[in-house]
């Protein structure tokens, strides 16, 4: 039985299923599916009676046309008598990953190691490296033999944020790239790893609390200057939908409508999109489900809730309610989108509620995994009742304020 080849089509349409998969094409060419929802090229030939595979680079970096082009040229230099996998390494060997054509770019490996994770990571961290990988790292060693790049060339790139005084972002850029080399070291790419002795030689900063207001006035004034914002209505929304949910930025940001369930009054995140990987229900006050009916009328249109100004599949940026808070008068040391969490926490602990309830609506990542689920569902209906007195409660302060 002959085996229908692979399209371009066939393979967007391929989904991880959690285990390793092979789809093959011809004369041994297949694509390889890890569990995590990387696709890679092998080849499968046999040399001096022996099987062995050969790595032809990741999809969609490397087409279908191009993997059976390399394919074919892998079967000319077997029909010679060479091994075309010695023939790959002694070619590293001998300095052609080092500067010559066709060498193994830093950039091609983080691609590929990006596209390996992103099953694994949560949509809101896989476009946070891509962004730091596309404005810091790219456009420095980007296109460079990863083989040829020192210590030196990665501190390089690193002062260039420190110049920025971002010493927390060249801290988790120095991380992402040490992340790439070992997936460089263990896919035979690279020797070693660069960045392994640079850590001491950054900036050292506080990584401190997000900055939050916490004293029932100044939360009472803050929900009446959310109401008169004369900004944006999505960014709006979004800020009175923080208080009420005070869920992760990055998770209110890439809320879908697909998501929101109007008859039982309840945001369901997928795990993907979870910091912990769980799925959470986030029950919805009146007041919250309020925020999203007068919303639905300008975005519901579109993919997202609160969609970005460039468009209604783009998620407003990372960087909105942030920058709402400043025209409002709020400084970084005030109050930050993430401070909502922050807030929500302090006072519903003031109050009397009971704290594994508060964690569980907070979706706090436990030591034991499975009774941090089990929690969650068993205490849904004391966090339904929760998320109302909240909302009830940000009511009472916003009023006490005018």
């Amino acid at each position: 039985m002959i085996l229908p080849l692979l399209t371009e089509i066939k393979i967007k349409t391929i989904k991880p299923s959690g285990k390793i998969e092979r789809f093959h094409d011809s004369q041994g060419l297949y694509l390889e599916l890890s569990a995590a929802g990387g696709k890679h090229w092998r080849w499968k030939y046999k040399f001096d009676g022996k099987e062995k595979r050969l790595s032809l680079g990741a999809w969609p970096d490397v087409s279908l046309k191009d993997a059976r082009v390399l394919r074919d040229a892998s079967r000319k230099m077997l029909r010679e008598g060479a091994d075309p996998g010695q023939a790959k390494k002694q070619a590293r060997a001998d300095g052609d990953g080092a500067g010559s054509e066709g060498a193994v770019t830093f950039k091609a490996v983080a691609l590929e190691y990006v596209a390996n994770q992103r099953n694994v990571w949560a949509e809101s961290y896989t476009i946070t490296v891509e962004g730091r990988l596309r404005l810091d790292v790219y456009p420095h060693i980007g296109e460079r033999p990863i083989a040829e790049i020192g210590p030196m060339d990665v501190l390089s790139l690193l002062r260039r944020i420190e110049e920025r005084r971002a010493f927390e972002t060249a801290s988790r850029v120095l991380a992402f790239c040490s992340q790439i080399f070992r997936y460089g070291v263990a896919t035979g790419v690279v020797a070693s790893d660069p960045c392994r002795d640079l850590r001491g030689a950054l900036v050292p900063f506080s990584k401190g609390q997000h900055a939050a207001l916490t004293k029932p006035k100044e939360v009472g004034a803050l929900m009446l200057a959310i109401d008169d914002y004369k900004g944006s209505a999505v960014v709006r929304a979004a800020l009175a939908f923080s208080a009420l949910v005070f869920c992760r930025p990055g998770e209110i940001r890439h809320a879908e409508w697909e998501e929101i369930d109007f008859e039982a009054s309840e945001w369901t995140i997928p795990a993907p999109k979870m910091k912990t990987r769980v799925e959470h229900r986030v029950p919805l006050s009146g007041q919250a489900v309020g925020v999203l009916r007068g919303l639905q009328p300008l975005t519901g249109g579109g993919k997202f809730v609160f969609p970005g100004p460039r468009g209604k599949d783009r998620p407003l940026s990372e960087n909105g309610v942030n920058t709402a808070l400043r025209i409002m008068g709020y400084g970084k040391d005030q109050m930050t989108a993430h401070g909502f969490r922050a807030m929500a926490s302090t006072l519903l602990n003031e109050l009397g509620h009971r704290p594994d309830v508060i964690e569980a609506q907070l979706a706090h990542k436990g030591a034991d995994k499975i009774r941090a689920v089990y929690n969650r569902a068993q205490y849904m209906a004391e966090r339904r009742e929760l998320m109302q007195t909240w909302a009830d409660y940000l009511d009472t302060l916003k009023a006490s304020a005018v």
